[in-house]
């Protein structure tokens, strides 16, 4: 469902018309597509992060320009890393019905086997969907999952009218039996011994007289 938004047409450019506009609370933006001339946008900040929060990363939105309607998809935003506000939003024009080409995120539901570790391999998966009817996430249920299992591309369910743009082998989530920290060690001290790396003394030393603490400390409770 896309969301409706008032634009003004945007004349200014530069970093300083940029910063003006954030500084009254408004976001600067484009919308390319379709083979028309890019359409330079000022957006209100609030209502557009609000859309973008409901839409996820291919919300779409209803850009009402100088009283016409104008279907965009997002495609990039930049956000600042320490203010975390708007700077800048590149939309693609789309018509209704039209197909267009998205990365849409994977959501794991459920939990696996107890001592099991889940990896998600492929966090994103592309598609090819209608403008109007892109998903937010394709959901991948891992309840009860044994050690073993793998999930390929071929394997998810998506929704109607959606076709999958990814190799169906493409691996998507891995449950493997979880390692023990004692394995752990050994892996890490194989590698090591490959890498030509020795442990100083120190190293053991330390190493031991943790574990003598940690005994203690049992012992203690204990009694």
């Amino acid at each position: 469902m896309s969301e409706k938004i008032k634009a003004e047409v945007r004349t200014e450019f530069g970093k300083g018309a940029a910063r003006r506009i954030r500084r009254a609370d408004k976001v600067p933006a484009v919308v390319y597509g379709h083979g028309n001339d890019p359409i330079h946008l000022t957006l209100p900040g609030h209502e557009t992060m609000m859309a973008l929060k409901h839409g996820g990363a291919n919300a779409l939105l209803d850009l009402e320009i100088d009283g016409k309607t104008q279907l965009a998809l997002t495609k990039q935003v930049q956000i600042d890393p320490i203010k975390r506000h708007l700077e800048h939003i590149d939309f693609v024009a789309v018509k209704r019905g039209e197909k267009v080409t998205v990365e849409v995120p994977v959501h794991l539901v459920g939990d696996a086997a107890r001592e099991t570790l889940v990896v998600t391999e492929t966090s994103t998966i592309q598609l090819e969907a209608e403008a109007t009817h892109i998903p937010e996430h394709i959901k991948v249920n891992i309840e009860g999952a044994e050690a073993g299992t793998q999930i390929h591309a071929s394997d998810l369910t998506l929704p109607s009218g959606s076709t999958l743009l990814l190799d169906p082998e493409t691996l998507i989530v891995n449950v493997t039996q979880q390692q023990s920290a004692e394995a752990l060690e050994a892996e890490l001290g194989e590698a090591e011994a490959e890498a030509g790396i020795e442990r100083d003394e120190t190293d053991k030393d330390v190493d031991e007289v943790g574990a003598e603490e940690t005994e203690s400390t049992e012992a203690a409770t204990e009694e």
